[in-house]
C-alpha cells in the first residue's frame, strides 16, 4: 500500500446506504430516452438542465440525476447518513483528513437538504446527506410496472490504482468487506464493501483512476434482465450491451452491463445474498479462477477492464487519472493469444483455456 490514508481521531459518519449518483451527460434528451424510455426509470421532476429519476421502490426524491454538461463524467457518489448530526460528522471527518469539503444547507440537488460534498482521499466526489424529500413509493403501482422494471439502486463501482489503500480507507469509514480478488503473491485486484445488508454499496476495481466503473440498479428477477436485452435488441441498440447477461461468481448475482449514450456503464443486477451478521465471512477469490467474474466461465470483454467514466472535482473539472502500478487483472488472466486462464482444480487437472479478448 502506498501512502496509506490516515485514520481520523473523530468518528466516521454513520452511513446507511448508497443513495444516488449525479452524472453529467452531453445530450439531455438523448439520455432521457435511454434511462426513461428504454430502462423505465421514473421521472420525479425535470427541467432544461437536469432530470431526477428514481426506481420503483424508492421513496426518496431520486436515485439518479442526469445533469447537462460539456464533459460526460460523474459529479457525485451520494450516501445517505443516519441522522442530520451525521452530516456534521462527515464534514469533520474529511476536514481532519485534509480533504476539500463544501457544505450546502439547501443541498446540491433538488429534493435533498443539508449536504456536504468532499473530494475524498482517492479523488472521488462523495456526498453525505440525511434530509430528503419523500415521494410516492411505487411498489404497488402495478399499472406502471414494466417487464424489465428497475426496483432499487444497488451499488457503485469505483476504479482506483491502489485497492488496498482504498480498502483500508473505506474500512475506517465503516464499510465492511464481503468479497475480494487476490493472487498467490497477495496482490489485490478488487474488493466489494457494504453498509447495507447486501454484498456491496460500493466496490473498488483496480485500474487507472479515479474513475467510475459503473452504477448498478437491481431488478426483482433475472427474467427482468433478459427482457431488457430483448427490448434493446428490438430497438436495434444491442451494440450498447457490453457484457452479459450472466451469473457472477463474486456476489452470486445475475448481471448485465450496458452503456448509456455517453458511455457511462450501467449494471442491471439481482439475486445476491445477505451480509448483515457481524461475523459474515469474507470470500476471497483467486484471480486465476475463471468463474470469479462469470460463474459460467465466459470471458470478460476488454472494454470492461479498460473503459470507465471520469469523475469531477468540486469545481466541476475532471480529476486527473493516475495509472495503476501493480499488474492488472486483465494482464494476468488473459494471454497475448486472447485466451483466458481457468483454475487448476483440487484434483490436479491441467489448466484449461477459454476464448478471451478476441473479437
Amino acid at each position: 500500500m502506498s501512502h496509506p490514508v490516515p485514520t481520523p481521531s473523530v468518528p466516521a459518519p454513520d452511513i446507511v446506504r448508497c443513495a444516488y449518483m449525479e452524472i453529467v451527460v452531453t445530450d439531455l434528451a438523448r439520455s432521457r430516452a435511454f434511462y426513461v424510455d428504454v430502462l423505465g426509470l421514473h421521472v420525479t421532476e425535470e427541467d432544461g438542465d437536469a432530470i431526477y429519476l428514481r426506481s420503483l421502490e424508492e421513496f426518496i426524491h431520486h436515485n439518479l440525476v442526469l445533469r447537462r454538461g460539456p464533459v460526460a463524467a460523474v459529479a457525485a457518489f451520494a450516501y445517505r447518513v443516519r441522522s442530520p448530526a451525521e452530516v456534521d460528522a462527515a464534514e469533520a471527518y474529511y476536514r481532519e483528513l485534509g480533504c476539500r469539503t463544501e457544505r450546502r444547507a439547501n443541498g446540491f440537488t433538488k429534493g435533498v437538504g443539508d449536504s456536504v460534498r468532499v473530494e475524498d482521499p482517492l479523488g472521488f466526489p462523495y456526498e453525505f446527506f440525511h434530509e430528503v424529500q419523500h415521494v410516492e413509493r411505487l411498489t404497488q403501482r402495478y399499472d406502471l410496472y414494466s417487464a424489465g422494471e428497475l426496483v432499487r439502486l444497488d451499488h457503485f463501482n469505483q476504479v482506483t490504482p491502489d485497492v488496498p489503500r482504498g480498502r483500508a480507507y473505506l474500512e475506517d469509514l465503516g464499510f465492511r468487506v464481503s468479497e475480494d480478488i487476490q493472487d498467490s503473491d497477495g496482490v489485490t485486484y478488487a474488493v466489494w464493501m457494504h453498509r447495507k445488508q447486501t454484498v456491496h454499496d460500493t466496490a473498488l476495481t483496480g485500474g487507472n483512476g479515479p474513475r467510475m466503473h459503473h452504477v448498478a440498479f437491481a431488478t426483482h428477477e433475472k427474467h427482468n434482465i433478459i427482457q431488457i436485452c430483448d427490448k434493446m435488441g428490438a430497438l436495434r441498440i444491442s451494440d450498447r450491451i457490453e457484457r452479459g447477461p450472466g451469473r457472477h461468481g463474486v456476489s452470486n448475482a445475475f448481471y448485465l452491463y450496458i452503456l448509456d449514450p455517453d458511455g457511462h456503464r450501467i449494471e442491471i443486477y439481482c439475486q445476491d445474498y445477505y451480509t448483515g451478521d457481524p461475523d459474515n465471512p469474507t470470500i476471497t477469490w483467486d484471480v486465476h479462477d475463471n468463474q470469479r467474474r462469470d460463474w459460467w466461465g465466459n470471458p470478460v470483454v476488454p472494454s470492461w477492464y479498460t473503459e470507465a467514466s471520469l469523475v469531477l472535482d468540486l469545481d466541476g473539472n475532471p480529476q486527473p487519472v493516475t495509472e495503476r502500478d501493480e499488474r492488472s487483472e486483465m494482464a494476468v488472466t488473459v494471454g497475448a493469444d486472447g485466451f483466458s486462464y481457468t483454475r487448476r482444480d483440487d484434483g490436479g487437472a491441467a489448466e484449461g483455456f477459454k476464448l478471451g479478448t478476441q473479437l
